[in-house]
């Protein structure tokens, strides 16, 4: 996906044959790609910054850039282990919260609800891309500290 930020960032996802044929770009103007939905139909992607903030779908099928979840400003949207949802990130002050939106075939379902509040807060970007992730079922979260120091959060339900 390709957008540019107010620094000036600029991507784009491109697509090819497996054997590396018929390179080309796939999608302009749709934000950053991070991740596929399990059914192989819908590419998930992000813009960080800027007037088009929020989370944004691209059908696979046709390339089409749809709008999800405006206004929100995160560096990963990525699909739940439920298959139903999706999950992306939002900085507070001394938190994080990660929400969890209902999905269905390309679609928003409701509203976003809170998946998980976590009291540390984790950068959204730093020098060389995003600076966090979590797993599907939210029981890892990596993130790299602004001291150039990694940890490695493992939850865990009793």
């Amino acid at each position: 996906m390709s957008y540019t930020d107010n620094a000036g960032f600029k991507s784009a996802v491109w697509k090819w044959n497996a054997d590396g044929s018929n390179p080309g770009k796939f999608v302009d103007d749709c934000g950053v790609g991070t991740d596929i939905d399990p059914g192989g139909r819908y590419l998930l992607g992000v813009v960080s910054s800027g007037e088009r903030t929020g989370v944004y779908e691209v059908s696979i099928s046709d390339g089409k850039c749809i709008p999800l979840v405006r206004g929100v400003a995160t560096e990963i949207a990525t699909f739940a282990r439920d298959d139903k949802s999706f999950l992306y990130a939002v900085p507070s002050r001394g938190e994080a919260t990660i929400y969890r939106q209902p999905w269905k075939d390309g679609k928003t379902i409701g509203a976003p609800q809170v998946a998980l509040k976590v009291p540390f807060v984790f950068p959204m970007r730093n020098s060389r891309g995003s600076a966090y992730d979590f797993s599907r079922d939210l029981s890892t979260i990596v993130y790299a500290r602004p001291g150039g120091h990694a940890d490695l959060y493992l939850l865990s339900q009793k």
